[in-house]
Order: structure tokens, then sequence, then C-alpha cells
């Protein structure tokens, strides 16, 4: 499958097989497609090339939180359950009191309007509205966007239960840690990467965000004169190549502990993982940076 906007190409050569239990997440920077992705998977586009194959009555449910919109003067009641007391769930019935426990809510609050529930109490409704429909296809855009903890887990909880496919963008990466049986990374110019994990391609990612235009640092014999350089500077750019394996190597052991099955069943270890990772990437980007500036500076 490939598509293109305009002389460039988002993706191509995209082969993807879902069935029951497929969890599919796909990655990638702004702009690369991945929202493209999910509507020619809901038929809302055509792809520039190639076909999808269909199971005959496929029933297919596209979910944009930005485009979730209830009435605000409505009960609660009513946007839970709009066809009356009971809501019809996996084929049984389940009374709206129950059904509004599920997603956190109290007896209570089923007489308040919608519009007068907190953020994440209404991203709740549109969590279990969006349980309730009959689907065998789940298409997700950015779910956990403006999402409070217990509603992350609850989406997460929700999910995991379901019993069709998925195919879920987000930037969240302890729910596709989670949830993901798979991975498609898309660089919006044309590739489509198939990864088994989130932490095979965190490694790559890393990998190809070294600086493209010089080579790993290398121990070698020092320059007899670095005008370009300070005293300093000279000193930083001798233990540059020691700081960068270190930040890696500390990439690698939180990476390692993500993929830990006691890490990845706690919710808040997981989190704090996945924090670390963000910020731990990060140090190893400006260190090749900075490298990358010293090393042109000795070159003056």
């Amino acid at each position: 499958m490939r598509k293109g906007v305009g002389d460039r190409t988002l993706f191509s050569g995209v082969e993807v097989r879902l069935g029951p239990g497929s969890r599919l997440g796909i990655v990638g920077a702004n702009g690369t497609g991945k929202t493209t992705l999910l509507r020619i998977l809901a038929g809302e586009v055509m792809p520039d090339g190639g076909t999808i194959e269909r199971a005959a009555g496929l029933r297919v449910l596209h979910f944009d939180q930005n485009r979730e919109r209830v009435d605000p003067e409505a009960p609660l009641r009513r946007a839970l359950a709009p066809e009356g007391d009971q809501v019809i769930f996996q084929g049984r019935e389940i009374h709206v009191v129950s059904w509004a426990a599920r997603f956190l809510f109290r007896p209570e609050q089923l007489d308040l309007p919608v519009g007068e529930l907190s953020g994440g109490e209404r991203a709740r409704v549109a969590i279990a509205r969006l349980m309730r429909t009959p689907a065998d296809l789940l298409l997700l855009d950015e779910p956990t966007n403006d999402l409070d903890i217990p509603t992350l887990e609850l989406l997460e909880e929700n999910l995991a239960a379901f019993p069709g496919a998925i195919v879920l963008v987000t930037h969240d990466r302890m729910m596709l840690e989670k949830l993901a049986t798979g991975l498609l990374a898309l660089d919006g110019k044309g590739n489509a990467v198939p990864y088994a994990t989130v932490a095979q391609w965190e490694r790559e990612r890393i990998r190809t965000a070294k600086p493209k235009k010089t080579k790993r640092p290398e121990q070698r014999a020092p320059r007899k004169s670095k005008r370009g350089l300070t005293y300093r500077q000279q000193q930083e750019l001798a233990g540059m190549e020691e700081k960068i394996l270190a930040a890696e190597a500390e990439v690698e052991r939180l990476l390692a502990m993500i993929e830990d099955p006691s890490v990845r069943g706690d919710h808040v270890r997981l989190r704090t993982c996945c924090e670390e990772l963000d910020r731990a990437r990060a140090r190893v980007d400006a260190l090749y940076e900075r490298w990358a500036q010293l090393e042109e500076l000795a070159r003056l």
C-alpha cells in the first residue's frame, strides 16, 4: 500500500495483516502519515497504490478524541446509555448503574449534565461510548491526550479486553508497551518499517539519531594543534566518547527494565521508566550534537 501528498511519498510498501487480538502501534514524528494511514484503514481515504482486503461484514470504528462530541446538556445517564437503562456490551445486557461504575462514575452523578463533568470524566464518557459500540476493528488516533492516570488505566484495561483488532496511533510509550503486539514506524520519506517491540524501535531510533556526516567517536591520537578550541573545550572533547557510551548504556539499561515483566505489570514503575527513558534519549541526542559542534570547532 502506498500514499503520498503532492510530490512527497508518505509511505509505501505497507503490508499489514490484522486479526482478532492484533494490537498494532503506528509510530513516527508528526506529519509522517500516521493519521492518513488510519483513515485509509477506515475507508475514509483511498491509497494511491495497493489494495485493502476486508472480511465480509467487518465493523470498523475510528475513534478520534478530538472528534468525539457529546451534547453538554445531556444527562450522564443518557450519554452512557442512550436507548434506556440497559447497555448491550459483548452480547449481554448491563444496567446503566453498573456500566457507569465500570467507568468510575457514582450513581448520584447519573443525572448530572455532561457539561458539568470534569475533563477527565468527559474523557471516561468517550471511552464508555467507544467500548459499547460493536466493532471488530478499532482505529485509535491519540486516545491518551490530556487523560489523567485513572482514565489512562481505565482505557488500557478496556482495550486489553477488546476481542477484536486494534490499530493505535499514540505518543504514549507506556500504552504501546502494555498493548502493542507489533509496531509500524513511519518516517515521512516513504519508509514504513515493522518492529516487534517498542524497545527494538527505540534502539533503531538511537542508532539513526547519530550525526550522519561524522563517524562515531573513536580513540585516536591527539592532534598537535587545536586552534579552534579552548583548553576547556579540548578537555571536553577528549572525554566526549566516554560520556556518550555511558549515556547510551543508561538507555539500554532502561530499555531492559521496560521489557522486564515485573515492570510492565506495574503501571507506576513502567511510567517512571518511560519518563526516565525520554530524558536519557534526550541526553544522548544532546551529547552527539555537542560532540559534532566541538569537532567542527577543532577543524578551524
